[in-house]
């Protein structure tokens, strides 16, 4: 099974997409959103990101909404 974290904002369209995709797919994951989650926000920021989404899975971190890599990283 897939380890997935989002981190987003809620006037995110993109991060609003990626979780779209996600539940599409049946594809279980967590939400940490940065405007509520001052923790998760400081952790991005540490790592150097300064926007979302940022989406981890299993480990492997990617910023941005990129459709054609998830489907392929999650073998949909």
């Amino acid at each position: 099974m897939n380890k997935i974290d989002i981190y987003i904002s809620p006037t995110c369209g993109y991060c609003h997409a990626a979780m779209e995709f996600f539940k599409e797919n049946k594809v279980g994951y967590v939400e940490h959103d940065i405007s509520k989650d001052k923790e998760a926000k400081k952790l991005l920021m540490k790592k150097g990101y300064m926007s979302v989404p940022v989406i981890v899975v299993n480990g492997e971190e990617m910023l941005g909404f990129d459709k054609e890599k998830l489907t392929s990283i999650l073998g949909l």
